[in-house]
């Protein structure tokens, strides 16, 4: 009898401990987003942070200079969100590093734009200019799209646009030197190449304004940030709060004030 008394207790002991630790794990008040420098990092402080700790959190913001680091972060748990790439990217990064993210809720981003400091328009470009762009197979081969729709080049029929590189052009008529730069040291490269082909926020970031470029990605859908988490964080309450910070009416208004011009998804219309 003794013994059972004992296991009894002992059974009850370690289920409300485990409730504890599910009541616990289901009040987390101290979020860590991270973001890339510029625009993605200015929206989650000036929106984001603000109504999040409306709601009881602690939120703490990481800018990140790179598109190598937020999901590293992000996966060995330094971050619990991250703000600053599209599905596209977040999908490859994570089958080639083995990593379980996901993304829970769309949001806007300053499009991809071409710039020049030596030209005011497309139709200055001279045989064998040089045009810097993205290095990261996603945003390069969503620059090249970008250059084809300004037509200046033609990608290969038989490539997914989704995944072509510069060597996977049919037509180059001009003879453009394409060179792939890491995203966030395009904007150095406009004292040499004729045109730079520049990802929204590193453009802004930079000091560039969207309207100082020369053409502007009309993005797609699938161009759209969003906002990654580790899959097993999916549906927790605090990730929850995060998508419902995204789609405020709050966040609308900072985005009416401070970020024309920027690609939205539908909800945000």
């Amino acid at each position: 009898m003794r013994l059972l008394h004992s296991l009894i207790l002992a059974t009850l002991t370690l289920s409300l401990a485990s409730i504890q630790s599910g009541a616990l794990a289901q009040e987390k008040k101290a979020l860590t987003i991270g973001a890339t420098a510029g625009p993605n990092y200015d929206q989650v402080k000036l929106a984001i942070k603000p109504i999040l700790e409306k709601k009881g959190y602690t939120v703490k913001l990481v800018e990140f200079n790179d598109y190598v680091q937020p999901n590293l972060a992000l996966a060995q748990g330094s971050l619990d969100a991250n703000v600053f790439q599209h599905i596209i990217y977040l999908k490859k990064f994570s089958a080639d590093k083995g990593l379980n993210l996901v993304d829970v809720v769309k949001v806007p981003v300053a499009p991809l734009g071409i710039y020049s400091k030596k030209h005011k328009s497309l139709t200055e470009l001279k045989d064998g200019d040089r045009i810097t762009l993205p290095n990261d197979p996603s945003n390069l081969a969503r620059a090249l799209v970008f250059l084809e729709q300004q037509g200046l080049v033609k990608v290969k029929a038989s490539i997914d646009p989704l995944k072509a590189t510069e060597k996977d052009l049919a037509e180059n008529p001009h003879k453009l030197v394409l060179t792939p730069i890491e995203a966030a040291q395009l904007p150095r490269t406009l004292d040499d190449a004729a045109f730079v082909v520049i990802n929204g926020n590193f453009a802004i970031a930079s000091g560039l304004k969207l309207s100082d470029a020369i053409a502007l990605e009309k993005t797609p859908d699938h161009y759209l940030n969003v906002v990654a988490v580790k899959a097993d964080d999916k549906d927790k309450a605090w990730t929850q709060d995060i998508v419902a910070a995204f789609k405020s009416k709050e966040y609308k208004a900072v985005l009416d004030k401070s970020f024309a011009g920027y690609a939205r998804p539908a909800y945000l219309q």
